[in-house]
């Protein structure tokens, strides 16, 4: 009673509110920037059942803005570090962990043990499958999503609404957008976005107010301004993905490029002489990283200088946080230019990680 005092003595909410989101089962998608913020609230709300599925590890540049994680949960997976945090917070409530990445293989199976999927993924591959797997399931989805200093906030396949296709009909084509690691964020951000999706998923639990179904709200942190963006439902488009409902599970989806290591193996990779390391950061972005023999050439330049590529070695390419690299990867594939890897952490990790063995 006195734990969730201050809810029950809304009369909007009051003891059968409290029962209601004691009752509720919510499954986070990543416990990332939006993940986190998300996850604390809905958890301090005393929202029953809460599952979280996040395969990535804390890193020390997750800190500036995933608020759940400190130094001690560095190199912990993220759906695990979150729960230990939680079950702090809050012990009497349910938390589920899945410490892998979502797939269009265990997707339906897992959205069905939930009444509501909230989307605090970083991509737009995770982004479609969450939302085709919600119409196929039938569930609600609370969508969040952040660039730079502007985030996003809608409810989508709400009591009949629109879903998030029928804004987004078809996703950008791959590394066409970067994300926060490559283009950067500020850190509150998430924190206010994140917050904006736990209101949406407890006013959805609770029955009260007016969601963002058939809305979205964009926000931009420098003004402080907020618009609404209205979103029709395309019937067409949810034709669409049910006709496919049969087959959803054996959709693939290259989410982890075949081409990419990371710092897990790259204690392998320094241990074998038979590796060129690559950095193809700009000239004005390339500090050197002691501890490691590197070629370094630009993106800009590289198919202009593939004479200087080892033909028998294995290639190891980086850039600052690894978006870049997979792209010289398929450059170089291109150019039937084999054995090449993109580093996926980026030159930052190696530095820290050099820094930490020597």
């Amino acid at each position: 009673m006195n734990r969730y005092n201050r809810h029950t003595i809304l009369p909007e909410i009051g003891q059968e509110g409290q029962d209601k989101l004691s009752k509720a089962k919510v499954l986070v998608i990543g416990a990332g920037g939006l993940g986190c913020p998300i996850l604390q609230y809905l958890a301090a709300a005393g929202v029953g059942t809460i599952g979280i599925i996040d395969f990535d590890k804390v890193e020390l540049s997750n800190l500036q803005r995933q608020v759940l994680f400190g130094t001690s949960s560095l190199g912990k997976n993220k759906a695990i570090a979150a729960k230990n945090r939680l079950e702090d917070l809050n012990s009497d409530i349910e938390i589920k962990v899945y410490p892998e990445a979502l797939t269009y293989q265990n997707a339906l199976e897992l959205f069905s043990q939930y009444d509501i999927i909230v989307d605090g993924s970083d991509n737009f591959e995770t982004r479609y499958l969450v939302n085709d797997a919600c119409v196929i399931t039938n569930k609600p989805l609370v969508f969040g999503a952040i660039y730079k200093f502007e985030g996003q906030v809608s409810v989508f396949n709400y009591k009949n609404g629109p879903s998030y296709r029928c804004l987004f009909p078809h996703p950008p084509k791959k590394d066409a957008i970067p994300n926060c690691s490559e283009i950067g964020v500020l850190g509150v951000l998430p924190g206010i976005i994140g917050s904006m999706q736990a209101n949406e998923i407890l006013k959805i639990i609770l029955g009260i107010g007016t969601t963002l179904s058939g809305k979205l709200l964009c926000y931009n942190a420098l003004t402080s301004q907020t618009s609404i963006i209205n979103v029709k439902k395309n019937e067409a488009i949810f034709k669409s993905i049910l006709k496919n409902k049969e087959g959803f599970h054996k959709t693939k989806v290259d989410f982890h490029c075949e081409v990419e290591v990371t710092m897990a193996s790259f204690e392998d990779l320094l241990s074998n002489n038979n590796i060129q390391f690559i950095d193809i950061r700009e000239a004005d972005e390339q500090p050197k990283i002691e501890g490691l023999e590197v070629t370094r050439i630009p993106l800009s330049q590289l198919e202009n200088r593939i004479n200087e590529i080892d033909a028998i070695k294995k290639k190891a390419i980086f850039c600052q946080s690894g978006i870049r690299s997979k792209h010289a990867v398929k450059i170089l594939q291109e150019q039937k230019i084999k054995n090449c890897f993109s580093i996926i952490e980026g030159a930052l990790e190696i530095k820290n990680y050099l820094k930490e063995q020597y």
